[in-house]
């Protein structure tokens, strides 16, 4: 069952969608956004929305990958993530399959980190993340 979702999931990164995530029910949700918004905004309206998902990802950092954990997902799909990522997720036993790896997620200038990295850099506890990365990208506080 869940190849079939993860497979699903990474069916829809075709196109303008950016991030994928097929629930446990098998309902698939799909947003055109970028980073982490997504996540953020389906965590913020349901803590639950990620729990046991497959989701499949065109960029995945360390930031993305926190709300993943914070999350509850199952397994995750990336076309590209960082190491630092792919270790978080293994080591809070997430299924990781990948097609690229890079040392870090630069910022949309290409001139340095992404800002959603460097604001969870100091971080490791996925809750802690959510609510740094939701004052972050919207402006609000748990």
């Amino acid at each position: 069952m869940k190849d079939d979702r993860l497979s699903e999931a990474r069916y829809a990164l075709r196109g303008h969608v950016r991030c994928a995530v097929c629930r446990p029910d098998g309902s698939l949700h799909e947003s055109e956004d970028r980073g982490v918004l997504p996540m953020l905004l389906w965590l913020d309206e349901d803590r639950d929305f990620l729990r046991g998902a497959s989701v499949a990802d065109k960029i995945v950092g360390r930031a993305a990958a926190m709300l993943m954990v914070y999350g509850g997902v199952s397994e995750v799909y990336a076309s590209v993530i960082s190491r630092g990522a792919l270790d978080y997720l293994q080591e809070h036993g997430v299924n990781v399959s990948y097609t690229n790896t890079c040392i870090a997620i630069s910022n949309r200038r290409g001139d340095g980190i992404c800002p959603m990295e460097r604001a969870v850099a100091p971080v490791s506890d996925p809750e802690k993340a959510f609510e740094v990365l939701k004052e972050k990208c919207l402006g609000h506080k748990e």
